[in-house]
């Protein structure tokens, strides 16, 4: 489990800044450009855990990739190149402090707010009598304010975004069209592989030019949830839990030893043998949503291939 990339603290050419998200971290460059590097760390419950997975930062980095070439028809994204399979490389942008979260249906944190006996979610009213992983009328958008690292994300609704100046009325009304293109997009990939996109989360920025862009990651397990389509109506009949491709199964782990990253609690030690199990799931996750075969890199010095690679890329 050595061959893992927990942290960098690389010095690049005309590099002028550095932020460290919960799994990426960003180098900012005189030139306008950003380096974005996905680590193995694993988040849940904004937690960072102790130990990191392997192959899991390269499995973000590339389906993040493919997924903003499969939708940068109908929304622009900051993406310019990935130079290694974990790194992406990108136009600055000055980020919106929101994460615009969708959901087709009733599962994960909705579904727990729901049971809790919410009939609102960020200002959306929610239906009587649904069950958890049922489908929707229509997908909604249950935004969430970006958190400082370490913070919990907090729920929000589209009018106190508004009221508190956090995006202004007309960026706000593209945000939600953008988001609503990009779910949609998202659900025919996902159906086209025998998947549905339950909901996931969008974050966008705006360049220097003032042009609203997607960034980040899209439709990866860590922003989204998928279950599998065949036998999700015999399931939801029977009441029986949803076959599913997401983070969600780290969560559930989680919450069985006792941890939800409330105040007092203590994460459980993750053995070797369930880091495994955690680092074959991604496997499992990348070849399932992007309907090609996973191909391991070569992490037998994951730092040195990683800085070699963005200095190169740098200097050409």
């Amino acid at each position: 489990m050595n061959n893992t990339l927990t942290e960098t603290s690389f010095q690049f050419p005309q590099q002028k800044n550095v932020y460290k998200g919960k799994v990426r971290e960003v180098y900012e460059l005189d030139n306008d450009k950003v380096v974005m590097i996905a680590t193995d760390r694993l988040s849940a419950f904004d937690v960072v855990m102790p130990k990191g997975i392997p192959y899991k930062g390269q499995i973000l980095n590339q389906i993040a990739t493919k997924m903003m070439n499969d939708t940068k028809d109908i929304v622009p994204n900051w993406l310019e190149a990935t130079p290694d399979p974990n790194v992406a490389v990108g136009q600055m942008c000055e980020t919106f402090k929101v994460e615009m979260v969708i959901r087709g249906y009733l599962a994960g944190h909705a579904a727990r707010e729901y049971k809790a006996g919410k009939r609102e979610l960020c200002g959306v009213a929610l239906a009587e009598g649904l069950k958890e992983n049922d489908k929707l009328p229509q997908p909604i958008i249950t935004p969430a304010t970006k958190a400082e690292q370490g913070d919990h994300d907090e729920d929000i609704s589209r009018e106190d975004i508004l009221k508190r100046n956090i995006v202004s009325a007309e960026d706000y009304e593209q945000l939600e069209k953008y988001t609503y293109a990009l779910f949609q997009r998202g659900s025919e990939i996902a159906a086209s592989r025998g998947l549905i996109l339950v909901d996931t989360k969008y974050e966008f920025g705006k360049t220097k030019e003032g042009k609203i862009v997607l960034i980040d990651e899209i439709h990866t397990p860590d922003s989204s949830r998928y279950f599998y389509a065949e036998g999700y109506e015999e399931r939801q009949e029977k009441g029986e839990k949803q076959k599913q491709l997401s983070k969600e199964f780290v969560r559930q782990w989680l919450i069985e030893n006792n941890f939800q990253g409330l105040e007092g609690q203590t994460l459980p030690e993750m053995s070797d043998e369930y880091i495994t199990s955690v680092s074959d799931r991604y496997i499992e996750l990348y070849e399932n949503i992007t309907g090609e075969k996973f191909v391991k890199a070569d992490i037998s010095n994951i730092k040195e291939r990683i800085e070699n690679n963005i200095l190169d890329y740098i200097s050409n």
